[in-house]
């Protein structure tokens, strides 16, 4: 599996694409196409069918669409500001993300 800087509810900043420049929470990260999930960024209409049997009702909805990890970068929460994410080895022997700009902890 490839390393990613991005986990689960993290704030993230765009990178570019048609929401360059917004920012907001990852809902799923798919570590095998380096893709993520952002809440309420890179909207796309998905046409469905009405189905009685699961109460689903036809029409186009929005859905968010996955975004390639590398037009990601994490926000910081202490200098809210996106920075490059480091690695640094805690105390206890585990890895933590650092942030590069103000050197604060991204996993708490």
């Amino acid at each position: 599996m490839p390393r990613v800087h991005i986990k689960k509810n993290d704030l993230v900043y765009v990178l570019s694409g048609k929401d360059r420049g917004k920012t907001g929470k990852v809902l799923k990260v798919f570590l095998d196409k380096n893709r993520a999930v952002v809440e309420g960024l890179n909207n796309i209409h998905k046409h469905t069918r009405p189905n009685p049997q699961r109460n689903v009702k036809g029409g186009i909805l929005p859905k968010e669409a996955p975004i390639h990890i590398s037009n990601l970068m994490v926000v910081c929460k202490r200098c809210d500001k996106h920075s490059r994410v480091g690695i640094r080895v805690a105390e206890d022997g585990s890895k933590v993300r650092v942030c590069k700009s103000c050197k604060e902890l991204l996993d708490e």
